[in-house]
């Protein structure tokens, strides 16, 4: 794990301005994979800052800016993702091979649209509960879970064809996927104990993915990226409803 691999991963998964390094190959790929969830942490921060600054006027404009935020550091990366899947697993039903043929066409169908409008409404709904709560510390952590999850998918789940799915797999090492996700666990039981069901939904997709297709692209990781944050919002929004 080396200084460009974690410039490499903020170039990748966030718009935020970096040190203008080599091209990256796959290899390189792969070792910037090892940072994800760091740099999860530090979109985080940025969502909740966004938030923290619109909640002085409102915890509407809160959860504004904090989906705002949230679109702008990330490109919309994973969103797009989200799109080609919901596409793909509408049109392709059990089959992989189609599902990889609609996956990698680069228009957007009905489900996408709708999945996507879906998300963002799910997201801004779910920040407003969150915005008004004591303490923003546990938002941070869930960009972080879910950029935990590609390492464990990657590992778990073979990838259907090659591409971004298969160059993940490549250097992710299980030592490094337990000790990300020991040190999660053990912020996430000092500032939102529940957040520890990101254990849960991360494996569920894992299991999802191996079970319906038999394994995953690129695309299914940023989708189950968006899934894993959303569901992971709803989990916030209950605790903060339960104490």
């Amino acid at each position: 794990m080396t200084g460009h691999g974690f410039i490499d991963a903020l170039q990748f998964l966030t718009r935020l301005p970096t040190p203008r390094l080599r091209k990256s190959g796959p290899a390189d790929l792969a070792r910037a994979a090892l940072w994800f969830p760091v740099v999860g942490l530090v979109i985080g921060f940025a969502i909740a800052a966004a938030v923290w600054a619109g909640d002085q006027a409102s915890p509407w404009i809160a959860a504004l800016l904090g989906l705002l935020m949230w679109v702008w550091i990330t490109g919309a990366l994973h969103l797009d993702g989200l799109a080609d899947v919901s596409d793909a697993l509408g049109a392709g039903h059990r089959s992989p091979e189609r599902f990889i043929e609609v996956v990698h066409d680069p228009h957007i169908g009905a489900y996408g649209v709708i999945v996507i409008v879906l998300q963002l409404i799910s997201k801004i709904v779910l920040l407003v509960p969150i915005a008004m709560s004591p303490s923003l510390l546990a938002l941070v952590l869930v960009p972080a879970w879910a950029r935990w999850g590609p390492l464990v998918w990657s590992v778990l789940v073979p990838p259907l064809s090659s591409g971004m799915g298969e160059r993940f797999s490549h250097g992710v090492h299980n030592g490094v996927v337990i000790g990300y996700g020991l040190a999660l666990t053990a912020l996430s039981a000092l500032v939102a104990p529940l957040l520890i069901a990101a254990l849960a939904i991360v494996l569920g997709i894992a299991a999802f993915w191996k079970f319906r297709l038999g394994g995953l692209t690129g695309d299914c990781l940023g989708a189950s990226i968006e899934v894993t944050e959303t569901a992971l919002l709803f989990v916030l929004v209950a605790s903060i409803l339960w104490t």
